[in-house]
């Protein structure tokens, strides 16, 4: 395995777990999945959490209140360092009865940094 397929497959991995603990609404392996300070850019608006306990009070209103669980319909990586893996990602989110909710694209940038590979920065078209 080169640095770069490790690289891909690390990102991946975060992306799995993000998703296992996201559904399971384990909050402590969910942002085990982040690096802090994380990004999001939804349309023009960045937001910025500088710890798990800032991120974790704002999780819940972020969902809203018909979500019951996300499912990546895609994961493209689209370019990766021994150190960094933008993906390409596409994001269903569905409500109790299974109904999509919504579907959208996001970039998320994995890095590794202190021998960690996590989340850094996510740019969505999700609605604002």
């Amino acid at each position: 395995m080169t640095r770069k397929d490790s690289a891909s497959a690390s990102a991946l991995s975060v992306m799995k777990h993000h998703l296992q603990a996201l559904n399971a609404l384990n909050e402590n392996d969910l942002t085990d999945t982040l690096h802090f300070p994380h990004y999001r850019l939804v349309g023009n608006k960045l937001d910025c959490w500088l710890s798990k306990d800032q991120y974790l009070s704002d999780f819940r209103r972020r969902a809203g209140e018909n979500w019951a669980r996300t499912a990546w319909k895609a994961i493209t990586v689209q370019k990766e360092s021994s150190d960094k893996v933008h993906l390409w990602v596409n994001i269903n989110r569905f409500d109790k009865n299974e109904t999509l909710i919504a579907d959208f694209e996001s970039l998320w940038v994995i890095t590794l940094k202190k021998g960690k590979w996590a989340a850094q920065f996510r740019s969505s078209f999700a609605a604002a």
